[in-house]
């Protein structure tokens, strides 16, 4: 990963694992132009290191990402970086990324900061956790994030959730299907861990090149969808890796990736 000059977001990596860390724990991680700046520039490094295999967001201190930061809704990202988008631009990056992306969810995750929750491709949040979409409380809507949120929670419940500004707990949001899985706070590392070493144990341009499909299909009717998708399937199968996994489940032994 490029060492960058970051202010509002830490990175580090390690084993395999892009760490990206909001870092404004006492304004409770709140994302505003320059952490999300920096989140896509981190995004786009983590990307292209072929050493990083999966991603992990999350949180300092006690909060995951309690919301917008309305101090600095109006002013533009910091200078130290090239722009790359605003908060739209981040979640069609993370929505299509081609790497996955696991959501830490250590504490409260409210408006903007449920939108990078719900755009991840994994959410482990552990119980306690509060979950929510406020905006309506002050007047506003959670419009961009409802685009990401329709994808993961069902139709009824995310109007409820969105037209009363609902606070819901860990165990709630796996229920309606916005988180993967709840644990209990001391177990979040080890959970998490247990997920990104078992996506470093498989092909990874198989899960390059499926990431891409679910991305790419998820916009489409299923008659535009399935013709795409069988093209893809033979360029999956042309792979070295899609070789060499048929050629170790026939020889009963533990397939070795090239990532080619």
């Amino acid at each position: 990963m490029k060492e960058r000059p970051y202010r509002a977001i830490l990175v580090a990596a390690e084993g395999g694992v892009a760490r990206l860390t909001l870092n404004n724990p006492p304004r409770k991680n709140a994302i505003g132009p320059a952490m999300i700046n920096e989140l896509l520039h981190a995004l786009s490094d983590a990307h292209e290191d072929a050493e990083v295999r999966s991603i992990v967001i999350t949180g300092a201190g006690d909060a995951f990402c309690a919301g917008g930061d309305f101090a600095q809704m109006t002013a533009g990202p910091e200078a130290e970086l090239e722009f790359k988008g605003d908060y739209a631009d981040l979640l069609l990056t993370m929505v299509r990324a081609q790497k996955p992306i696991v959501a830490r969810v250590n504490g409260a995750a409210m408006g903007g900061g449920l939108g990078l929750v719900g755009a991840s491709h994994f959410a482990i949040a552990a119980r306690g956790a509060k979950l929510g979409t406020p905006e309506i409380n002050v007047g506003l809507f959670p419009m961009m994030i409802m685009a990401v949120l329709a994808r993961v929670v069902p139709r009824r419940r995310l109007l409820e959730m969105m037209l009363l500004g609902e606070r819901m707990d860990a165990d709630q949001a796996a229920a309606c299907g916005l988180v993967t899985r709840v644990v209990d706070p001391p177990e979040l590392d080890g959970s998490v861990k247990q997920l990104t070493d078992g996506l470093a144990a498989k092909s990874p341009i198989a899960l390059r090149l499926g990431l891409e499909a679910f991305g790419w299909q998820d916009d489409l009717a299923l008659g535009d969808a399935l013709p795409g998708l069988r093209e893809r399937l033979g360029g999956i199968l042309g792979t070295a890796d899609a070789r060499e996994g048929l050629m170790a489940f026939l020889e009963k032994r533990p397939p070795r990736w090239t990532g080619q």
